[in-house]
């Protein structure tokens, strides 16, 4: 993670600040003690992760504050993010996650929620927060949390360091599964002894089916001569159904000749009745052909008079144009020969003032005379003026600064009108933008409704999806059934055919019920499927309807992102409203101090001392600049007796010019006149006027008259003729049509009711034939019971049998049921001896301690590796896994050693403690494992380490040991895009190129960049 740009607003102790990353590459944090320090980095956790200090998610929230927002922009893998999160107090916050694209714009990747945002986030950076804290960010006071634990639970902080709780859920849930398997392994060897009981049946089962095999041949023998007796009866009475069937189908074809005939009637009936309507239509036919006509002819009238109107409008506006071209070009000679008589008149004046200037010429000597008097007045009190020269320089220079402060006071009240006016104006666009970020709202909200609308739709149509499935299934499954009765009635066709249900012999009587009945159940089968097809045809539809619904909504849905952008804008200058309100407030106490001063003299009230002393001064030495400047200004009021003198002068030089150019103006005034009465008479532009006149009276565009025949064709179309035109001309169509459908309809009833007479003829035979022949059901009937009564002691006897098959049957099944399961008992075990394995490679004796074994010699290097920066290769860290013990009975067993994690320090004095280090010395060690361990769990999480945040207290190092502390920082810089240092020390300040100073005011903490 690199970041660019942290904006905050109202959060914890800042009220408004943002810091800009770009350029920094190591920088120093620095400020007094709760200046806001570790808030500004708090800040990053809380907007990427929404985890800080805080207690409450509300006690980020700047006290008196409503709402708090953080902005904060930075780079993973190439890629620029920004991440927005806002809250208001007492509400859930909101989340904004964005991707830069090619273009430089920010593409929205927000989620639907704020937990499926912050889940998007993290999947992305590949960073969640318990990571980074132990990584990039080396949090206040946990640099020693490590190296104080006793030796037998710093590897349970590693294991939380490198999240192998996650082996120990595996464990946990091996062991668990290992229990399921030998619950299912007892559970099925107690399933094993019914079956064993059942198998040693089988020899009785066998037994008892030959039994019943040998009295089944018995009765079938009986019942097949009687049955042959029921064949014969049943032949004799088949010929007379057959005949009665003639009957019933002779019967079904009379009644339909009687409702053919009542059909055809009707129609008749029905095109008599369409005939009259439209007999009655035709009678109206020249009304209508008249009214068509009219509404036609107006209508081509309208169309030429709108022609009219547009070359009469065309002509007019060109008339116009050269109407005012025409005034132009008039007014340019006017305004030439207005200009050419000022000029005259000017001469005229100046000829005036020339003589009554030459008329005052002994007036002027006489004012010379004195101005020279004058003059030498003037001599004699500037050579007292010499005297009091420094005062009035001084006098003038205090006047200087008197106005140099007034107006520095006027520009600085002119500064605050300015702000105010621009902050009125921004607040007069607050409701405005209030209302636009209502609307904006409201379309966020339409559209996730219109998301929320389109899942039910997706899932709508999910749901008809697998109905229609369901139905193709349905569909098949009949449509084998079908098949499969088809192939029953292909062998009931087969002369001598047996029931295929149990392949007993079928006589005629029951084949003709088998087949019917097979008949009708496939009839019903097919009307199922016809159903089934509707109900497929139906669902294909509404998931047409579906999918297109579907598009459309994910067509309204697109602008979403861009209107979140937008929202985040308008909330951004909504929450500077209060602030606005409150500065305009200050601005107008400001504006009435410094006008009131202004107004009253009240500023420099030094200077105005000053002043008043020298003007006091000046009063003493009897100077008065006052008789100095009346005395210099009259002269000054004379010397216009030199510029009169000098003005005769020029006078006579002017008189001869204006001599000479009076004759060329009056000659120019003479050609305007002239081309000014040609302009009007006989110009072009005047000849094109008269043309389009006349061109306009050959139009003979009447206005009224257009209104009228507008009008009078607007109340002919209310009457809708030419509807009724196309309806007259259908109907003389259709007549013809229909006096021939009823001419077909007459003739084809006779043929009907004739042949309704030949049918019930042939239905009295029928009647009388059937009447004369034999009835045999009864004789049939007592023939029957008892073939029924052999066929249910038959059929019990096959009942029986096929009981018995049917334990056979169950007992191989369940023979084979016993291999399996053995075979099934043989497969669990191994799965629980399986998982009991792997319970215990994943317990901390397992996976766990191998894994911190492999990890220990890696961290090991990385420490002794900044160690050695930090102290000059002085001190060196070594862990030690397992020690001896202690007991003299435990050195008896094979297992002498116990599993610990103690950590060796050793210096050019030999190996030592970690206690009896100095507290700059301990302090030196801990930041080294610190930073060997925030490498090492970044490697580990997938993300390059490339920011580095250092909150940590310097103050135990001394002199020397903050130059090493600096030069390992700096040595290890190469190895991050960014390193942040938080600290108060002055000699920390100074090694960092780049300083962000952080310092706390009435209006918050406020931050400045120093390079």
């Amino acid at each position: 993670m690199i970041p660019l740009q942290l904006v905050l607003k109202n959060f914890l102790s800042y009220r408004e600040a943002t810091l800009d990353f770009q350029g920094l590459h190591a920088a120093c944090i620095c400020g007094s003690n709760g200046a806001g320090k570790s808030s500004l980095l708090e800040a990053i956790t809380w907007v990427v992760w929404g985890k800080s200090r805080a207690a409450t998610d509300d006690d980020v929230i700047n006290a008196g504050e409503k709402s708090v927002r953080v902005d904060f922009t930075f780079i993973i893998n190439q890629e620029t993010y920004r991440v927005i999160r806002s809250r208001q107090r007492g509400r859930s916050p909101d989340l904004q996650f964005q991707i830069q694209t090619e273009a430089g714009k920010f593409r929205p990747l927000t989620g639907k929620g704020v937990k499926a945002t912050q889940e998007k986030i993290v999947q992305d950076i590949k960073l969640d927060y318990d990571t980074f804290v132990n990584s990039a960010y080396l949090r206040q006071g946990r640099a020693d949390e490590f190296m104080l634990r006793r030796p037998t639970e710093r590897k349970k902080v590693l294991a939380d360091l490198l999240k192998l709780d996650h082996y120990e859920e595996l464990s946990l849930k091996a062991k668990d599964a290992s229990k399921q398997f030998k619950g299912h392994s007892d559970r099925m060897e107690q399933s094993l002894q019914p079956l064993e009981q059942k198998l040693q049946q089988k020899g009785e089962i066998e037994k008892e089916q030959k039994t019943v095999a040998e009295e089944l041949e018995r009765l079938q023998t009986v019942r097949d001569a009687d049955k042959k007796r029921l064949q014969t009866l049943q032949m004799a009475e088949h010929d007379r159904a057959n005949w009665e069937q003639t009957l019933n189908r002779h019967k079904t074809q009379y009644r339909d000749k009687i409702g053919d005939c009542d059909r055809l009637a009707r129609d008749i009936q029905q095109n008599e009745g369409k005939l009259a309507q439209i007999h009655e239509f035709l009678q109206r036919e020249e009304a209508i052909d008249c009214g068509y006509r009219q509404l036609k002819t107006l209508q081509n009238e309208e169309e030429k008079l709108a022609n009219k109107f547009q070359e009469y409008q065309r002509e007019k506006e060109t008339k116009r144009q050269l109407e005012a071209e025409l005034v132009r070009q008039s007014n340019e000679i006017d305004l030439q020969l207005q200009q050419n008589q000022t000029r005259l008149d000017n001469l005229a004046q100046q000829e005036r003032e020339i003589q009554a200037t030459l008329a005052t010429s002994e007036e002027v000597n006489r004012g010379l005379e004195k101005l020279q008097f004058h003059r030498q007045h003037v001599k004699e009190l500037e050579r007292l003026k010499l005297k009091v020269t420094p005062l009035l320089e001084r006098r003038s220079q205090l006047q200087i600064d008197i106005e140099r402060v007034q107006a520095k006071l006027n520009a600085k009240l002119e500064q605050l009108r300015s702000s105010q006016q621009e902050i009125s104006e921004r607040m007069a666009r607050i409701p405005e933008r209030r209302q636009a970020y209502l609307e904006v709202s409201e379309k966020i909200k339409e559209c996730k409704n219109k998301e929320n609308y389109q899942q039910r739709v997706k899932d709508k149509g999910q749901e008809r999806k697998i109905f229609k499935e369901r139905l193709q299934e349905s569909q098949r499954y009949y449509e084998e059934q079908i098949e499969q009765l088809q192939q029953k009635l292909t062998l009931l066709q087969v002369p001598e055919a047996v029931c295929p249900l149990c392949d007993r012999p079928l006589d005629e009587h029951h084949r003709n019920h088998v087949i019917t009945k097979t008949q009708t159940k496939q009839e019903e089968i097919q009307q199922q499927i016809w159903v089934i097809r509707e109900q497929m045809a139906t669902c294909e539809g509404e998931l047409k309807v579906l999918r297109e619904e579907y598009a459309k909504l994910n067509k309204q849905i697109h602008a979403y992102g861009d209107l979140q952008n937008k929202k985040g804008q308008l909330e951004a200058e909504l929450d500077t409203a209060d602030e606005d309100y409150d500065r305009l407030q200050e601005i107008a106490t400001e504006i009435e101090e410094r006008e009131r001063s202004l107004n009253m003299g009240n500023y420099a009230l030094d200077l105005h001392a000053e002043l008043q002393n020298l003007d006091r001064e000046i009063t003493e030495l009897d100077y008065d600049e006052q008789t100095l400047a009346l005395t210099r200004g009259e002269a000054d009021r004379l010397r216009h007796w030199e510029i009169k003198q000098s003005k005769i002068n020029d006078v006579r030089r002017k008189q001869k010019d204006l001599d000479a150019r009076k004759p060329e103006l009056l000659k120019q005034r003479d050609r305007l006149q002239e081309s000014g009465d040609r302009l009007r008479q006989d110009s072009e532009i005047q000849q094109q006027i008269v043309r389009i006149d006349a061109k306009i009276t050959e139009i003979g565009y009447d206005r009224n008259h257009h209104e009228k025949t507008r009008q009078t064709l607007q109340e002919l179309k209310r009457q809708e003729w030419d509807r009724q035109y196309y309806e007259l001309q259908e109907a003389q169509k259709q007549f013809p049509q229909l006096q021939n459908n009823l001419e077909q309809l007459k003739a084809a009833l006779k043929i009907r009711e004739s042949d309704r007479d030949k049918v019930k003829a042939e239905l009295d035979e029928l009647g009388k034939k059937i009447e004369q022949m034999p009835d045999y059901r009864a004789e049939i009937q007592e023939c029957d019971r008892i073939v029924q009564k052999r066929r249910r002691e038959l059929d019990e006897l096959l009942a029986k049998q096929g009981r018995l098959q049917q334990q056979l049957t169950h007992l191989q099944e369940a023979k084979t049921q016993h291999q399996k399961t053995k075979q099934q008992l043989k497969e669990v075990n191994r799965q629980y001896r399986i998982y009991q394995e792997l319970s215990k490679a994943f317990s901390k004796n397992g996976i766990q301690a191998l894994m911190i074994e492999n990890i220990l010699p890696q961290l090991e290097a990385q420490t002794n590796q900044i160690l050695a920066r930090l102290t000059g290769n002085q001190l060196h860290v070594q862990f030690v896994t397992q020690k001896a013990k202690k007991s003299a009975s435990s050195r008896k067993k094979t297992n002498n050693t116990i599993d610990t994690l103690e950590i060796v320090i050793a210096d050019a004095r030999g190996t030592r403690p970690y206690e009896t280090y100095s507290g700059g010395e301990a302090f030196r060690i801990n930041f080294s494992i610190r930073l060997a361990l925030a490498k090492m769990l970044a490697q580990r999480s997938g993300a390059s380490l490339q920011l580095l945040i250092i909150d940590e207290g310097f103050g135990t190092q001394d002199a020397e040991g903050c130059d090493r502390l600096i030069s390992a920082i700096n040595a290890i810089a190469p190895d991050f895009a960014c390193i942040l240092t938080v600290t108060h020390m002055p000699q920390f300040k100074e090694a960092f190129q780049h300083r962000i100073e952080v310092r706390k005011t009435a209006r918050g903490s406020q931050l400045n960049l120093l390079s």
